[in-house]
């Protein structure tokens, strides 16, 4: 599964909301599937596993604005909250395409497969928005506290600094830190596309923009209502993620109402690279299962 492709390169369509600019697309036939992506990723991580699940579902792979080839416009916020609600209504505005007509009654559920950031978009959109999933995987999610790192908070604490960085400063710093969510070496052309979209005046800006606005409180208000998640729930978990540990895999699903953990050995918070073929058996056999 090896990924060579430009970032965004698939995203051939766009959803326009409160000004912002969503990439998107959808290809396969079945029922519907959409995948979520994180920071500082897009969904590029996620198009070989959409590739080869297309034959079964019909795969929806989407960009957060702020992030990919989604608009990055300074005045936006791109917090979590309010990607939460934007992916709660990119949801509906799919929705009637998978009705397939009058007759053929209400519109399936999407399964929704979310990484990191991902994971607490897809659990706000649910818990208080009011998205509904047929089913939800969740890869090493942001959603209990603590999250973030140092980084994160020296970044909030001088973002105009680190936006204001020279360029070579800014790709080089960029490239040592999405090194250290891979537990195995990046090839060079997975390297060069991950940093891609964050390279540039305005990439440069949106990487520590995001940052800069990535905020606790968001999965503070979730904490208490994860009880009530009424979705069928597989936690997957990198054994060896530094970004955020693997004992938060078990914290989830014990806060959940109907989980359970598979922990992927060998695997950081870049599972999708680390563990590729182990990855997609388990997506493969999560999502068929509930076809």
């Amino acid at each position: 599964m090896g990924q060579t492709s430009t970032p965004g390169m698939l995203l051939d369509r766009r959803f326009a909301w409160r000004g912002r600019e969503v990439a998107w697309t959808a290809f396969g036939s079945g029922p519907p599937l959409v995948f979520c992506h994180g920071t500082p990723w897009s969904s590029w991580l996620w198009e070989p596993y959409a590739r080869a699940l297309a034959a079964e579902f019909t795969v929806h792979l989407w960009d957060m604005p702020g992030y990919g080839a989604s608009s990055k416009d300074a005045g936006h916020d791109v917090d979590l909250g309010v990607q939460g609600e934007l992916f709660a209504d990119l949801l509906e505005h799919w929705r009637p395409a998978w009705s397939g007509g009058p007759d053929d009654g209400p519109a399936p559920l999407p399964h929704v497969v979310a990484h990191d950031y991902g994971g607490a978009v897809a659990l706000r959109a649910a818990l208080l928005h009011g998205a509904r999933y047929a089913s939800l995987c969740l890869v090493d999610v942001v959603a209990l506290r603590p999250w973030g790192s140092p980084y994160f908070a020296l970044v909030r604490e001088h973002a105009a600094v680190f936006m204001s960085t020279p360029a070579t400063v800014h790709r080089g710093a960029l490239e040592a830190y999405v090194r250290t969510a891979a537990h195995r070496p990046l090839r060079d052309e997975d390297l060069a596309a991950l940093v891609a979209p964050w390279t540039g005046e305005a990439g440069q800006a949106a990487f520590y923009r995001q940052i800069a606005q990535a905020d606790e409180r968001y999965t503070a208000q979730l904490e208490p209502l994860l009880g009530g998640l009424d979705v069928p729930t597989r936690v997957l978990w990198g054994e060896q993620d530094t970004w955020i540990p693997a004992d938060r895999a078990q914290r989830l699903a014990d806060a959940l109402p109907d989980a359970d953990v598979r922990l992927l050995p060998g695997a950081g918070h870049l599972v999708q690279l680390d563990a590729p073929v182990a990855l997609a058996v388990e997506l493969q056999r999560w999502l068929t299962d509930r076809r």
